[in-house]
């Protein structure tokens, strides 16, 4: 009877433990925002038409990779990474990488832009966040007709 009830609670903790790993992997993913769901590739796609014609090795002055990352870009993940309790950080190599740009990007917008703004995506990304409209206005029709 002992063996048995020790056979239960072990077939208990795998379940528990399966059923946590399953919820584990629902979390979102590079494709999703952190908390709506919300599919940013048509966004990042039509960014990365514009900025680079999809080539990942594109560099501009400081700009580099089919996003046209900067090194402050990097920084300021790194910084909500390690606000975030996260241990970890992306490279200046990161940049070149079309996944780890877009790692980037949602880093960037779940901080910035947490309602899930289009248009504010767009324009923090060629502005940063405290972008203006005016400033922002060629680049953001630029992106929207990569969109349509």
């Amino acid at each position: 009877m002992e063996r048995i009830g020790k056979i239960v609670s072990v077939s208990l903790v795998a379940i528990l433990l399966m059923g946590a790993s399953a919820l584990a992997a629902g979390k979102p993913d590079a494709k999703s925002s952190k908390t709506t769901g919300f599919n940013w590739n048509p966004v990042m796609d039509a960014i990365i038409q514009v900025e680079s014609e999809g080539n990942p090795s594109a560099v501009s002055g400081n700009s580099v990779g089919a996003m046209q990352i900067t090194p402050i870009l990097v920084k300021e993940c790194n910084n909500i990474l390690r606000s975030q309790k996260s241990k970890k950080r992306f490279t200046m190599a990161d940049r070149y990488s079309v996944a780890k740009s877009k790692e980037m990007f949602l880093l960037f917008q779940s901080v910035y832009n947490p309602k899930n703004s289009i248009e504010k995506a767009i324009r923090s990304w060629n502005g940063g966040p405290k972008y203006t409209v005016r400033s922002t206005n060629r680049y953001y029709s630029k992106v929207m007709k990569q969109m349509k």
